[in-house]
């Protein structure tokens, strides 16, 4: 178990706890419901993990990364600049090139054990990829959950925790945002 750096889960989520696809882009039957309040949804640090971008690293899923890697390199701002220049690694076990995405590494091999080496040196925040979430979730690295909670109920789909998934919570804060309620907590441990 890690003590001295942080493993943040950040997901856009329903009331419902529903985090899958939330701009629509994997065409899945519930998917797009964060379009509702326009693509300024994703603009910004919602989440506020600009300190984490700067020193820490960001982790993805396959999937995740490739969008990502597509849409953000070209775009500029503070924001854009600052996940453009984080360090980047991509959960993969068939990825071989990841220079689509600069400052970005392919963590193969045993997930937990690559991410405790990355926690090793620094704080990690997870964006999306909720099946790396949830596997991280399983062995016990997730320190704190970031979730932009948005106002609607879909009624199905891939949740942040999956049925029978057990975790104790501490609310650390919560503010109203534009498009919903960021709500941080961080993981009991007994």
């Amino acid at each position: 178990m890690n003590t001295t750096h942080r493993l943040i889960v950040a997901e856009f989520t329903t009331l419902d706890g529903v985090i899958e696809d939330p701009d629509g882009t994997w065409g899945s039957p519930t998917g797009g419901w964060a379009m509702r309040k326009g693509p300024q949804v994703f603009a910004g640090d919602k989440f506020r993990l600009t300190p984490i971008m700067q020193d820490g690293a960001l982790l993805f899923g396959r999937g995740t990364w490739e969008v990502f890697s597509q849409r953000w390199p070209a775009r500029t701002g503070e924001f854009p600049d600052a996940i453009n220049a984080a360090r980047k690694y991509v959960a993969s076990t068939t990825l071989t090139d990841a220079s689509a995405w600069t400052n970005s590494t392919v963590l193969g091999g045993d997930l937990a054990h690559a991410v405790e080496q990355v926690l090793a040196e620094s704080d990690v925040a997870i964006i999306g990829s909720p099946g790396i979430a949830h596997q991280l979730a399983a062995v016990g690295l997730v320190d704190e959950y970031r979730l932009l909670v948005m106002p609607y109920v879909v009624g199905g789909g891939v949740r942040l925790f999956p049925e029978g998934h057990r975790a104790d919570l501490e609310l650390v804060s919560s503010d109203v945002t534009e498009v919903g309620l960021l709500l941080r907590y961080d993981v009991v441990r007994a």
